[in-house]
């Protein structure tokens, strides 16, 4: 059974104590299993009173976060090797202090648009920290998620045969594919078929739209894209991310280009990407079920 997840940022932009309690709450208030919280900026996390909050309202946590030009172990750069490990390795330990479940994201290079294609000893210096961290993950039970988003996003990840090859190369059991319909959406010539070929290599999974508002009113056949999961055997966690110039500030807002409210009531928002989920996840069963194969087209 999928646990279904929430992105904080429906609710808030950072993780402020009122910001953890407001979210933690709605969040559960609501039916989620977990939160994903945002740790571009570990330091911000109060693990025990994060701790407190999730005990309370008894749902779990996972993890995402972009790299930074100056954490960025694609570089080639010793220091920002240095530096990138020792975020990731931050990460792992307010995980591990939190019961997180995952890590996922743009962990793997830096969150944000280049100008040049990767060099091949850039991506191998990042396999060979992500199998550090990996390693040091693993002691926790904590997964790791290569998150594959579009060309503006990053260089290196773009579609997920090429997250699949990253976890072949990296060879850390560990180490998944986090998926995304919106990323997906942009770079796949066909989502399902991606998922299918995926298959046990995917660890993570971000639902949304193509406009990052309420699932449904974009482009993308969600309906098509839960019954590629069922087909594909996928039980892990199901997150809904949405982001609006409502909630989101500054950095996150430039480099995602969030630049206009597509709604402002995350409350309503939260609700309906639950009820959406949990009706297309119980047709994709029953059609799994009872049709096979044949009826997913």
């Amino acid at each position: 059974m999928n646990k279904l997840g929430l992105h904080a940022n429906v609710w808030v932009a950072g993780w402020s104590h009122d910001e953890c309690v407001r979210a933690v709450s709605q969040t559960a208030e609501l039916g989620f299993d977990l939160i994903e919280v945002p740790a571009l900026d570990p330091g911000s996390i109060d693990v025990d009173f994060t701790a407190k909050q999730l005990e309370k309202n008894g749902i779990g946590i996972t993890f995402s976060l972009g790299l930074d030009e100056s954490t960025d172990i694609s570089s080639g750069d010793p220091e920002k090797l240095k530096r990138g490990e020792a975020r990731l390795r931050d990460v792992v330990s307010i995980a591990r202090d939190l019961n997180g479940s995952h890590i996922c994201g743009i962990i793997y290079s830096a969150f944000g648009k280049y100008f040049q294609p990767p060099t091949q000893a850039g991506v191998e210096g990042s396999f060979d920290v992500l199998r550090r961290v990996a390693e040091e993950a693993a002691k926790s039970n904590i997964t790791l998620g290569l998150e594959v988003v579009n060309r503006y996003e990053t260089n290196v990840l773009n579609t997920a045969a090429q997250g699949v090859d990253m976890c072949k190369k990296i060879g850390a059991p560990n180490i998944k594919v986090h998926l995304d319909v919106y990323h997906m959406n942009i770079e796949e010539a066909d989502m399902e078929a991606a998922i299918l070929e995926a298959g046990p290599y995917i660890g993570y999974f971000h639902t949304g739209d193509s406009n990052r508002g309420y699932m449904g009113t974009g482009t993308i056949d969600l309906a098509r894209a839960f019954k590629a999961l069922v087909r594909a055997g996928y039980e892990g966690p199901i997150t809904f991310e949405s982001f609006s110039s409502t909630v989101v500030g500054q950095p996150l807002e430039g480099i995602l280009g969030i630049w206009r409210n597509l709604w402002e009531d995350g409350y309503d928002l939260a609700k309906h990407a639950k009820a959406f989920t949990e009706v297309h996840l119980k047709s994709a069963h029953e059609a799994h079920k009872r049709g096979g194969a044949g009826l997913f087209r």
